[in-house]
């Protein structure tokens, strides 16, 4: 997860949060707003963040779910693809470098224009040119170049033969009759969108909510949910506030808030797994956390375990990596157990000696740093107050501090953040923008600006194999250099739990990326559900 998505989220205030609560909870206050409870044929969801655009060309719904949009193709519960905007999962031929799609000939936008393969062509042409302002475009580095064959036939043609390429082809596609005339990076198509997918926007109030309606020409059939409200709420605790009160049917919640609706007969809590992990940059440009001893010792100073069973109530797993621990790509061998001796031991044998204060020093340079979490996360306040704690037992500060990622962003270079990312769809897609050198200080990507060329040739050989088994062996050296020169401390992989009214029929749940709250969630196929009986 880029964090960059929550950006915008994280600096509404509490008190802003609650201005906007009766607009969206009072059904006389707009037509958009919804019954709340359930009631009625509305859906009115609290999520944590809001996107920075609504258009596919910039980054929007780029792992799938998007509902405004369809990609090609789109993932079940199971996470397995299947055909959407293509009639059929693609061929794929010349070693794996020419992959062809069959286009749906019975596909309109909610324009009424029809879907053609100009359409397809047009958004990953747009996507890729350099004009373009996508932070995401290095995930279709592989396209070579991408043809139309007539209206009904798309043909990509790969560099090489990048193995998870059909998993990218979820990407929303964009009317270039409506996308194609305005500025791609400024123009009203990345507020005012116009896709094929279920539901159309009614209206987006920035940091307070975005209301969407059923869309009566999607080609999936009419969704029963005809008005879903997304309710802007950054704080967890506000959240769960206007959740107990009726003012929303559902929301995401860390597991302590959302354990107490536990007893509630009215509502009913769902848990996804995820790729989703929380872990703490280490800066190289920090003379502390650039320190390899430093790194090494926080690596194994945390004690995982005890943040899995008190800050997620056990709801999730201990973390090693981005790679799960419970994933076909996880590299057994690599976990590192909490040993705080250990810890000492690296700190003293690299020449970082107790000060008269308790904190280690090394040339005159304190074993101290700053780390940053978001205003209004607690789950990351609770993770990065823990990770001090266990940090100060062998002599490392780490200073939290809170901001909004508008304070924290700059910063990213010099000071630590407890960040978010994960995505398991395939390890290229996190791995990647997570820990390729040249991509250190592009936005959210590379974090921590962390370099090693090891690492670089790895992650290379896992993009550009054709191959699982020479890819899992890739993978595995990337989890290995980690363990040996780790660039970010990660700490849990989190579930994501939802609270919602049990009033609808069909709700399931994905293993979920980082991103969470508007494609992710139970309401991933809300286009499905069916009111309840």
């Amino acid at each position: 997860m880029s964090v960059r998505g929550i950006r915008a989220a994280v600096s509404v205030t509490a008190a802003a949060v609650l201005a906007g609560a009766a607009a969206c909870s009072n059904p006389d206050a707009d037509d958009d707003s919804g019954a709340s409870g359930g009631a009625g044929t509305a859906v009115v969801v609290g999520v944590a963040s809001e996107p920075d655009t609504l258009s596919p060309l910039l980054g929007y719904g780029k792992d799938g779910n998007s509902k405004i949009f369809d990609g090609l193709l789109a993932r079940n519960a199971d996470l397995e693809l299947r055909p959407a905007l293509a009639r059929a999962l693609p061929e794929v031929t010349d070693d794996g470098t020419t992959y062809t799609y069959k286009l749906r000939d019975d596909v309109t936008f909610s324009d009424g224009e029809p879907f053609t393969a100009a359409d397809v062509v047009f958004t990953y042409e747009t996507i890729l040119d350099p004009g373009t302002n996508n932070a995401s475009k290095g995930d279709l580095a592989a396209v070579e170049s991408v043809e139309a064959d007539g209206d009904d036939t798309v043909v990509f043609h790969l560099k090489y033969p990048y193995a998870p390429f059909a998993e990218r082809t979820v990407l929303p596609i964009a009317p270039e009759h409506v996308a194609g005339k305005g500025d791609v990076n400024t123009g009203a198509f990345n507020t005012e969108p116009v896709g094929t997918g279920p539901y159309v926007l009614d209206n987006w109030r920035k940091g307070e909510k975005l209301t969407f309606s059923a869309n009566p020409g999607y080609w999936g059939g009419e969704p029963k949910v005809k008005k879903l409200t997304m309710a802007i709420i950054a704080d967890d605790d506000v959240r769960a506030t206007r959740l107990r009160s009726g003012d929303l049917d559902g929301a995401i919640l860390p597991p302590n808030l959302a354990k107490t609706f536990a007893e509630d007969d009215d509502k009913q809590t769902l848990a996804a797994t995820s790729a989703d992990h929380r872990a703490v940059t280490l800066p190289t440009g920090n003379p502390v956390t650039g320190d390899v001893a430093i790194r090494r010792a926080l690596d194994v100073a945390v004690d995982r375990d005890t943040m899995v069973d008190k800050l997620l109530e056990g709801r999730g797993k201990a973390a090693y990596g981005p790679v799960p621990t419970d994933s076909e790509w996880f590299a057994a061998g690599t976990e590192r157990p909490y040993d705080p001796e250990e810890a000492e031991r690296i700190l003293d044998d690299a020449g970082w000696r107790v000060g008269d204060d308790g904190i280690r020093e090394k040339d005159g340079q304190r074993a101290s740093f700053t780390l940053y979490y978001p205003s209004g996360d607690k789950l990351r306040q609770e993770h990065a107050l823990a990770f001090a704690g266990d940090a100060k037992k062998v002599g490392i500060e780490a200073r939290v501090e809170s901001g909004t990622w508008e304070v924290i962003e700059p910063r990213m270079a010099e000071d630590a953040v407890l960040a978010g990312g994960g995505n398991p769809a395939d390890p290229d897609f996190d791995l990647y923008p997570m820990l390729y050198s040249e991509l250190a200080g592009q936005g959210f990507n590379n974090m921590a600006s962390y370099t090693n060329p090891d690492v670089d040739a790895a992650l290379v050989e896992g993009r550009e194999s054709g191959g699982k088994t020479e890819r899992k062996r890739a993978y595995d050296r990337v989890q290995q250099e980690l363990k040996d020169n780790p660039g970010y401390i990660f700490l849990t992989h989190i579930d994501h739990i939802y609270v919602l009214a049990d009033t609808w029929r069909g709700l399931t749940t994905q293993i979920e990326p980082h991103e969470h709250g508007f494609g992710s969630g139970p309401w991933w196929n809300v286009e499905s559900w069916q009111p309840a009986p």
